[in-house]
């Protein structure tokens, strides 16, 4: 090869190496932020649609770790997230009153809804949750617990509770605990033919439903509202706190509000924004 074209040719291939570098290094260096979430806010796919239009706004990026909200919240205690977003209000006030939170915002809701066999053979079709909880545990009915600490297990142990069911001391004849998140729980009770508790966005956006179907919904007590915190640097100085506080900022704003509310499966709204009504 001619020396001339050798040393232009090793100049490109020197200076395309130099350019990947470059690249590398600043998207080693693009500004992100850890959430601890729900899986129902990821399963749903609430965050593919909420997320990128955050990062396009801000340039910031968000890396979810999506778990029962009790895992969340301890994650959250560790220092091991910037930010939580779950549904557990009692457990989030909890976390701020610890000091391991700044301030909890509530950013929207949606609700949970009993879902079972279509032929409902323990007839707890209804609206009262728990009324529908009382005859399950009469009929021994199979029932798929998350039992994982998440917002939806805090929930379902105060349906059973409301129900005069003391599961922590004697379980229900069909009760049993997959440890698991809604999606794989969705898909246990659909397998087996039995009841579980979902939030409605994960159960709209669940594609394996065989003969399932919602039997219980609208009591008042299904309600289920989110909130957003970002950790306190206080407790955990390397906490990302500027960025996190971004974001927290963003999906209460109308702007963040507007993207929830827009988000729909089947042309059915999933979230319903009240970061002003709460």
């Amino acid at each position: 090869m001619n020396p001339t074209r050798r040393l232009a040719l090793r100049s490109l291939i020197g200076a395309t190496v130099l350019l990947g570098a470059l690249g590398a290094a600043q998207a080693q260096q693009a500004p992100f932020i850890v959430m601890a979430s729900t899986t129902s806010t990821e399963q749903s796919g609430l965050f593919g649609h909420l997320l990128p239009a955050f990062t396009k706004e801000t340039g910031i990026a968000v890396r979810v770790v999506a778990q029962g909200t009790g895992q969340a919240l301890d994650m959250a205690r560790r220092g091991d997230a910037d930010i939580v977003f779950v549904h557990d209000q009692p457990a989030e006030e909890k976390f701020v009153a610890e000091g391991f939170g700044l301030k909890r915002q509530a950013v929207m809701y949606n609700d949970f809804v009993l879902v079972g066999p279509k032929a409902d053979p323990a007839h707890v079709a209804g609206k009262d949750v728990a009324a529908a909880m009382g005859k399950l545990a009469a009929a021994g009915a199979p029932f798929i617990s998350r039992g994982d600490k998440s917002g939806t297990h805090a929930a379902e142990l105060r349906f059973w509770k409301l129900a005069g069911v003391d599961v922590a001391a004697s379980k229900p004849a069909g009760y049993k605990e997959c440890g698991c998140g809604m999606g794989p729980a969705l898909n246990i009770a659909a397998s087996s033919g039995a009841y579980v508790l979902a939030d409605r966005g994960t159960w709209l956006s669940f594609k394996n439903r065989g003969d399932m179907s919602i039997l219980v919904e609208g009591d008042k007590k299904l309600f289920n509202q989110y909130g957003v915190i970002v950790v306190n640097p206080a407790k955990h100085p390397h906490v990302k706190v500027k960025e996190a506080q971004r974001f927290a900022d963003w999906v209460v704003s109308p702007a963040g509000q507007a993207s929830i509310a827009s988000y729909r499966i089947n042309g059915e709204q999933l979230f319903f924004p009240n970061a002003q009504g709460q």
